[in-house]
């Protein structure tokens, strides 16, 4: 998101309408659109004030009120998925996307990234002869059975 615009900046367009020139004159003098000099002013009669409203979203979302709980299941059962997390939150009445669920689990500190736990890759390798031909190695030059 960009930046508002300074406060002075913000003054000078609101005090130079309020001299009597209109909307668009304004814009062409400041060199600003004549949107933002009309919500200068409209900002100025409402609120009394000239500052920026907060730029994005305000609250936490439908899980910010779940987000303990949700602490407390993966601290009981670290390995549960995204789905299963899901799941749960429905049986509460939460209905979300899986995706929520993990944008929560990433802002609570957890990862939902499983550790491999298969052994290492036994095939041999291709022997250089090979590789330098360019053979698609269907014929292996071992009899290991390969599991990659």
């Amino acid at each position: 998101m960009g930046k508002p615009h300074p406060m002075e900046l913000r003054e000078r367009v609101v005090a130079f309408v309020e001299e009597g020139h209109t909307n668009r004159e304004t814009a062409r003098h400041f060199r600003v659109s004549p949107r933002f000099v009309n919500n200068m002013v409209i900002l100025k009669r409402e609120t009394g004030s000239l500052e920026p409203m907060r730029q994005g979203h305000i609250g936490g979302g439908k899980l910010s009120a779940v987000a303990d709980w949700v602490r407390q299941q993966i601290q009981k059962d670290g390995d549960l998925t995204l789905d299963e997390l899901r799941a749960k939150l429905a049986g509460r009445g939460v209905i979300v996307h899986r995706s929520s669920v993990g944008r929560l689990l990433h802002r609570l500190g957890f990862s939902n990234k499983k550790k491999a736990c298969r052994p290492v890759n036994n095939c041999d390798l291709t022997s250089l002869q090979r590789a330098i031909h360019g053979s698609t190695g269907a014929a292996r030059s071992s009899t290991k059975p390969c599991r990659g």
